[in-house]
């Protein structure tokens, strides 16, 4: 099939950790390569927000069409809706001068939506959705910080209703989108994210904190993600607080990610906001920023740990989990959206309520107490990940919708493989 992902504000070339590049700039990206992989015409639409990017890249046996739409430079992608209109303009007449026809558009947040919506109604090409975030749903969490205009609404509603296939990521994805959106679930796929099994796999831990500086002996949390409020980072940092000072066991954390290699409050406000918190919990000694680090070196931080830590607010799906798990290390995670789905509480891990610090820190002094079970808990998060979450899978299930909602017939052995990848995701919902 030849496939076009519109990704407007999140492209695969993009340095991860900063406020705008994370979980979506993965997801575009490794869908994207392993569909070439598997002999699809992969190609990834994203606007132009580097004065000297090509209009034509490619990364992985895809192509990444740079389109200009706005100035040459990065934008909050609060504020790139008024250009989408130059977006669509652009993409149609690109899908017009090719020489082979597109068999279907996967449009990945609401703003490459309506980019969809244009290429299907003016080309007839079928369109399918993936929100990553929904606008009701991050209205109710961030309320007045919310950047979105309203309109956002209208064109999720619009999506939902005309879209061949939205895409759920998990089972709370697929209830907002029934419960808020009222979507037909006849047309609601549910497709998780992944992991790369090339890229994140157990290493020893003394190997991985000896090659990182880090000291050996020390019970290290770790957190790893995009800097903003709602991601919840100041609940690790006050459980850290309450781990050591209220429940007496020492425990560290490191945290990673960022605008910049190094930790600067400047680039990174929220940097400056969590240290004061750090302060008031009388730990600054024991929670270290580290800066935004490469994808390559990951898996070391992720091993260099004992346990991972996430406590966003709210996570339409959340991937860092999976790659914890992939490192066999267990995660405490708050009890939200696709955490809930991806880590098995009391198997893998543990889930935690959000905006609950003591809830965490007597997680931390479990697993610090008990390194046996800790280590079952990873191991199982191994297993658990490599069954449910690869990307390979991920894209083998997409490649089942694409071909569903194009009118093509597909292998006995891709439509198995893609029933085989729904009834694992329908079943992980309840694991």
């Amino acid at each position: 099939m030849k496939i076009a992902l519109v990704s407007e504000h999140a492209s695969p070339l993009a340095t991860t950790g900063s406020v705008d590049s994370g979980g979506q700039n993965i997801y575009v990206a490794n869908v994207a390569r392993q569909l070439a992989r598997k002999g699809h015409h992969a190609d990834v639409f994203t606007r132009c927000d580097r004065s000297l990017l090509p209009l034509v890249s490619r990364v992985d046996g895809a192509r990444v069409i740079n389109v200009p739409a706005g100035p040459k430079r990065q934008l909050p992608k609060e504020k790139l809706l008024p250009y989408m209109e130059d977006f669509a303009r652009f993409v149609v007449q690109f899908f017009r001068n090719e020489p082979t026809r597109y068999d279907v558009v996967h449009a990945n947040f609401f703003m490459s939506g309506l980019v969809g919506l244009r290429v299907k109604e003016t080309l007839g090409i079928p369109l399918v959705t993936t929100f990553h975030a929904l606008g009701r749903v991050r209205r109710l969490h961030q309320g007045a910080d919310d950047g979105f205009p309203d309109d956002r609404f209208d064109i999720e509603d619009r999506l939902v209703s005309d879209s061949d296939s939205v895409i759920a990521e998990c089972p709370q994805d697929a209830s907002d989108l029934v419960s808020l959106y009222q979507a037909d679930t006849a047309r609601v796929d549910l497709v998780p994210c992944g992991f790369d099994s090339e890229e994140f796999y157990p290493v020893d831990k003394r190997v991985a904190r000896a090659e990182l500086g880090w000291q050996q002996d020390l019970f290290i949390a770790l957190q790893l993600g995009r800097m903003v409020p709602r991601k919840g980072i100041d609940t690790v940092v006050r459980a850290i607080g309450l781990c050591n000072r209220t429940l007496g066991e020492e425990a560290h954390l490191y945290v990673v990610g960022g605008n910049s290699d190094e930790a600067n409050e400047i680039a990174t406000p929220e940097i400056g906001r969590l240290r004061g918190v750090a302060r008031e919990c009388g730990v600054s000694e024991r929670v270290n920023f580290l800066g935004r680090r490469s994808r390559a070196r990951l898996r070391l931080y992720y091993n260099a740990a004992d346990v991972f830590v996430t406590t966003p607010w709210y996570e339409p799906f959340g991937i860092t989990p999976l790659e914890a798990m992939a490192c066999s290390r267990p995660v405490i995670g708050a009890d939200v959206g696709g955490i809930r789905y991806s880590v098995a509480h009391g198997e893998t891990g543990l889930l935690v309520p959000p905006k609950d610090p003591l809830a965490v820190a007597h997680g931390l002094a479990m697993l610090k107490r008990d390194p046996q079970r800790a280590q079952r808990m990873g191991a199982a998060g191994l297993v658990r990940a490599r069954e449910m979450f690869t990307w390979e899978s991920v894209a083998d299930t997409l490649a089942g919708v694409y071909a569903r909602v194009a009118g093509i017939n597909v292998s006995a052995d891709t439509a198995t493989q893609a029933n085989i990848n729904t009834r694992l995701a329908a079943g992980g919902a309840s694991a």
